[in-house]
């Protein structure tokens, strides 16, 4: 049986398997969530694996700091990060996103980035994996910036209603609602509507 998060974290600051395989077990799940957070500009300049390869560094290097709440709180602990580097790259660029033309690059493992985009919705297929990236990276783009957050949070992060509630300042109905109406809308944009999530109770 594979370890635990929580057996690896309390081993990685002293075992260096332990961090490789801290940093496998969540390389896929932080690059589908760098992408969706990158958002068109940046996805057409960057490739997400030079940043997760970065946060993870950076993050496992400071384990020692990180008290274990769970495996939700320890992805989110490392999706701070991944959003602070984020937010550095998106101000060095500056300006010079907005000049972007170039269509954003296929990633190398596009069916891995399927597999994590799973947990959204589920893409047609008779479209190729490439393809189908585009389309859900699309349309994920186009959801108001309280309902992607939402979304990422719930579905790639793992927290809950309540944690969500609490980082994002608002009640755990209305994150409930974020992330049905988020959910609902990227249904209706893909043509995936068996996708469409059950209405939160009392929406």
């Amino acid at each position: 049986m594979s370890a635990s998060t929580q057996e690896l974290v309390r081993a990685a600051s002293r075992d260096k398997q332990a961090l490789e395989q801290l940093l496998v077990r969540h390389l896929p799940h932080l690059t589908g969530w760098l992408r969706l957070r990158m958002g068109a500009l940046l996805r057409a300049r960057e490739t997400p694996e030079d940043l997760v390869q970065s946060v993870a560094r950076e993050a496992l290097g400071e384990l020692s700091t990180f008290e274990w709440r769970g495996e939700g709180a320890f992805r989110h602990w490392l999706y701070t990060r991944a959003q602070h580097k984020l937010q550095d790259r998106i101000r060095y660029l500056g300006a010079k996103m907005r000049d972007a033309r170039r269509e954003a690059p296929t990633p190398e493992d596009s069916q891995a980035l399927l597999n994590c985009y799973a947990s959204l919705c589920t893409p047609s297929r008779e479209m190729a994996s490439a393809e189908a990236l585009r389309r859900i990276e699309s349309a994920f783009d186009e959801l108001p910036e309280d309902y992607r957050e939402a979304i990422t949070q719930y579905r790639i992060c793992g927290l809950d209603y309540e944690e969500i509630a609490e980082r994002m300042g608002r009640s755990e109905g209305a994150v409930r609602n974020l992330v049905y109406r988020g959910l609902s809308r990227l249904a209706v944009r893909l043509g995936a509507a068996n996708d469409a999530p059950d209405a939160p109770t009392g929406a």
